[in-house]
């Protein structure tokens, strides 16, 4: 995957490894009190093991969920808005250095008065630049510089490691333009995603007139927008394709690709890029750009100078003046999300300050607030997966045994980065003041876009994190068979100041982290990249053979479950997302077994160890989500909804079967020959 995981995991407030205080304190045991005992486990287990929680937590009318994953952020949020904070009151701090940039960037969205007065005034110099336009090759050398300044226009550029050849980095073209993110929402005839886009036009009419237009010529602006993102929808591929490795994998000399564009030079385009001395590009779909060079012509300048001039001011909506601000949250949040108020300032701009400068926070993040001893723990509980995920593979009964020496080869020699780099991005030609906001985000922006593309042409960095040590999150990289855990991972919720037992341990940390990241590496997608982290296919072709029904039945299962009524999971563009969740659930209870916890069959809070274990897991994946906020999940997100991501592993498990006596008669009960089985 080259674009990890974005959605997540658990997490805590205190410290797992802290000492607890002499004074015992009441404790009230959140395996016991999350749960909704008027259910059957075995109906509905998400609901049983988080509906408790659920009543007494509505979601918040500033939020699109609630949950595990909001109450970590506002714990995280809050101790980042203290590094803020802290750093824009030192009066003495270095300039230049890591503090000064922290808390000038938080004065500067803190300061609403002066964003205020500024306007539209920020991305005057880009707007100018996008009306100097007057034929084609300019067009498309404006479309490039915007991609170096944060915006997105016409198609999606970055550069990464070659899927192929892993120690060289490699130039990536591929489909993108559309402000709504996903081509289905400018096709699909349901009630509800045509009155997104009905709102979605009314939407763009709006940031038009904020952007100085009169309604005629909004309403005009509008019109082309929509029409131009149709048409680059219609040429992009679903997001079930959008998995396939091999078939978004087309290399190619940037000669060919110019001859596939004959509208188009992509010499030129690469050199505006940055990459002037690029000899080849890998395309993820070249049907997308032959649809572009088409475009190109079809409409006028003039039509393309609106769109891009939009699609500047829709990536930077969030950092200028209330109206335009207030006018993209009404879509984007509201229209699309369900949300119906804004979080209160602070956050947000504490949100953008750790999303900009999240590389400088860390620093202080790890030196300030982050357990000792984390690193070792992660790594303890992420070994002792990987110990008993060796066993199931020696055990397979569906694979080679040829096949099996080419798994435990990779799994041997997946690294495990764990709570935080070694060594820091070098972030010393930032510039940030306290001037403007917007400006600060741009620079931070064109800093992050120098950065990477500086690495073309070099060695491969395989030192390098994607993720913050304060940020719950997790992701495996095929490219390098790595698994990359933060540091706040280590923690959990609603035990501070004490150990959590083993079952939560495993079934969270165990289970729903370095299992699942584990897992991704032997997933549809990463079971087709090898040890070295090459897109090359190591099965016999029998085995592939057996392992791709057993995927096809996660599929199945998962394209069956329904939410608000009428609408499917998308079994195709969730399986990797399943197959890792089932992996993960798994190996986390073998590793669980392995403890004293279980082998005493030790009893806490009335719930045996078992069950311990799959509540546990259960308050991984504690997320309640308002309607819309679904409808957009399902078809936007390779993450199946929480609920699903708990029952659909779990109707595979014979232990949970046992640990929750679940019959026939249960809703959640598959019959054995449909329970999936892989790893």
């Amino acid at each position: 995957m080259k674009n990890f995981k974005n959605y997540m995991f658990f997490a805590s407030i205190l410290l797992l490894v802290a000492s607890c205080t002499k004074k015992e304190v009441a404790f009230s045991d959140p395996l016991v009190t999350n749960r909704d005992t008027t259910l059957n486990p075995g109906d509905n287990f998400f609901y049983y093991a988080n509906g408790g929680w659920f009543k007494r937590n509505p979601i918040p009318s500033t939020e699109k969920s609630n949950g595990i994953f909001r109450t970590i952020g506002d714990t995280i949020n809050s101790q980042i808005k203290q590094i803020c904070e802290k750093s824009a009151a030192d009066k003495d701090v270095a300039p230049g250095s890591n503090k000064q940039k922290i808390g000038d960037f938080y004065a500067s969205g803190m300061d609403t008065i002066a964003i205020e007065k500024a306007g539209i005034t920020p991305l005057n110099a880009e707007l100018k630049t996008i009306e100097t336009i007057k034929d084609v090759p300019s067009l498309m050398t404006s479309i490039a510089h915007l991609h170096t300044v944060g915006a997105g226009p016409a198609f999606s550029f970055y550069l990464s490691q070659d899927d192929k050849i892993s120690t060289k980095y490699a130039l990536f073209f591929s489909q993108g333009g559309l402000a709504l993110g996903q081509r289905d929402y400018y096709f699909n005839t349901d009630k509800e995603t045509v009155a997104i886009r009905n709102e979605y036009v009314k939407h763009l009419q709006s940031m038009v007139k904020l952007m100085g237009k009169s309604d005629e010529e909004a309403t005009k602006s509008a019109t082309v927008i929509m029409n131009i993102e149709t048409d680059l929808a219609k040429a992009s591929r679903k997001l079930e394709a959008l998995r396939d490795p091999i078939k978004n994998y087309n290399k190619m000399s940037v000669s060919d690709f110019n001859k596939l564009t004959p509208n188009i030079s992509w010499t030129a385009v690469l050199a505006t890029l940055g990459a002037h001395k690029a000899d080849s590009v890998i395309v993820g779909q070249p049907e997308f750009y032959q649809a572009l060079n088409n475009l190109v012509k079809k409409y006028s300048i003039n039509d393309w100078k609106n769109y891009l001039k939009w699609d500047l001011v829709n990536s930077y909506a969030s950092y200028l003046n209330s109206a335009i601000e207030q006018q993209n949250f009404n879509f984007y949040s509201t229209v699309l999300n369900g949300v119906s108020k804004q979080k209160p300032r602070w956050k947000r701009v504490v949100a953008q300050t750790d999303g900009s400068l999240g590389e400088l926070i860390g620093q202080v993040y790890v030196a300030e607030y982050l357990p000792k001893g984390s690193k070792e723990k992660l790594l303890e509980i992420g070994n002792n997966i990987r110990e008993v995920y060796a066993l199931h593979i020696q055990k397979l009964d569906w694979m080679s045994d040829a096949t099996k020496q080419k798994a435990l080869h990779k799994l041997n020699k997946i690294v495990m980065k764990v709570g935080y780099p070694d060594k820091w991005k070098d972030m010393s030609q930032l510039k940030i003041d306290r001037n403007s906001y917007c400006s600060n985000v741009m620079k931070a922006n064109a800093c992050d876009y120098n950065f990477m593309i500086s690495k073309y042409g070099k060695a491969v960095d395989r030192s390098e994190w994607s993720m913050n040590p304060q940020t719950y999150n997790a992701y495996y990289n095929p490219s390098n068979n790595e698994i990359v855990v933060p540091a706040c991972n280590i923690l959990v919720p609603g035990f501070e100041g004490r150990m959590p037992d083993d079952a939560i341990l495993y079934g969270i940390i165990g289970g729903s982290t370095f299992g699942h990241e584990i897992t991704h590496g032997f997933d549809d997608q990463g079971s087709q990249y090898d040890e070295n982290g090459n897109l090359n296919n190591w099965w016999t072709p029998e085995d592939l053979k057996k392992f791709q029904a057993k995927t096809k039945l996660i599929v199945s299962q998962f394209n069956k479950y329904t939410i608000l009524d009428n609408k499917h999971i998308n079994g195709d563009a969730t399986q990797g997302e399943n197959i890792a969740d089932l992996g993960g659930v798994v190996m986390g209870f073998e590793a669980f077994k392995k403890s004293e916890q279980y082998k005493t069959k030790q009893k806490i809070s009335n719930l045996t160890p078992e069950q311990r274990y799959f509540l546990a897991y259960g308050y991984a994946w504690m997320v309640n989500i308002k309607d819309e906020a679904l409808a957009s999940q399902i078809m936007t997100d390779v993450h199946a909804p929480a609920q699903f991501r708990i029952n659909g592993p779990l109707s595979n498990s014979l232990d949970f079967y046992k640990a929750f006596n679940i019959k026939k008669t249960d809703k959640m009960f598959q019959p054995e020959a449909l329970r999936v089985v892989i790893w």
